[in-house]
């Protein structure tokens, strides 16, 4: 989740006034919490709650499922009506006050940016499978929207199994082309919201880089959403490299007291998971 939440952070300056090399600082006076963390941790705030309320035994079954995705809805709504203008997208933001909230056909990449939470609970393929579909067809409940969330938990899952760059990328591939590479497409790379352009392009920053630093540079270089894919890159980067103590520390600074004791809660929770 930290990996999420520094991507964010660090490439939010950057977001609308992109940065085509990976000589910048990574904080500045400019630097701050996005959707993409507020929707991180409450994602991982609807797993927590659910953990409690549906205690896992033999695996997911149907009551676990149908309550997560009222968790992940009702945290996501919350959070969401607290934090109005960290920068929600329209259809994003007009979900978040709806008296009835229904998924709106979305493959926008906030379902990739929010995901890191079930790759990094998830005990199996199958797991993260049924957990990534639950938390975001709830919004994106379009094909790409699905795959692009599914793609990205699946390569954190497998970061956190200890699988090589070269097993990540061919689990990427099942998803998306991964034939390209970043400095081949930087010159002309652009801004989008949506999975098929951010999603497999975070994962070439990741499988490029040579630590969970240089992966969150690589990632704000290629230019276009620059706070969210600094937030799926940092998420698969967490989940293979770990994240350096001093950044983390430098990350919860931009966390207000609610915030970072939902994290304290999630990273004792994924300590006990693991153990």
């Amino acid at each position: 989740m930290i990996g999420a939440i520094l991507g964010d952070i660090i490439g939010s300056p950057y977001e609308f006034e992109n940065h085509k090399n990976k000589d910048f600082p990574l904080f500045s006076k400019k630097s701050r919490l996005t959707d993409d963390s507020i929707m991180t941790l409450a994602i991982g705030k609807a797993m927590m709650e659910t953990q409690r309320e549906v205690p896992l035994e033999e695996g997911m079954d149907y009551t676990f499922i149908q309550k997560l995705q009222k968790n992940a809805i009702f945290y996501m709504q919350t959070f969401g009506r607290k934090y109005p203008n960290c920068g929600f997208g329209h259809g994003f933001y007009t979900w978040i006050f709806s008296e009835q909230p229904k998924p709106y056909n979305s493959f926008g990449n906030g379902a990739a940016m929010r995901i890191s939470p079930i790759g990094f609970f998830a005990k199996s393929e199958k797991e993260v499978r049924l957990l990534s579909k639950a938390v975001t067809e709830v919004t994106h409940n379009h094909l790409e929207g699905l795959k692009g969330a599914e793609a990205i938990a699946m390569c954190i899952f497998a970061g956190c199994q200890g699988k090589t760059k070269a097993e990540i990328k061919e689990i990427a591939r099942k998803y998306y082309k991964m034939d390209f590479t970043i400095d081949e497409i930087r010159p002309r790379y652009g801004f989008s919201p949506t999975c098929q352009d951010t999603v497999p392009q975070s994962i070439q920053c990741f499988l490029e880089s040579k630590n969970f630093e240089d992966a969150i540079r690589i990632a704000i270089s290629l230019g276009g959403d620059s706070d969210t894919i600094g937030a799926i890159t940092g998420s698969i980067a967490q989940s293979y490299y770990g994240v350096p103590k001093e950044l983390e520390e430098k990350g919860l600074e931009y966390l207000d007291k609610d915030l970072k004791v939902i994290y304290m809660e999630w990273k004792n929770t994924i300590l006990e998971r693991k153990g």
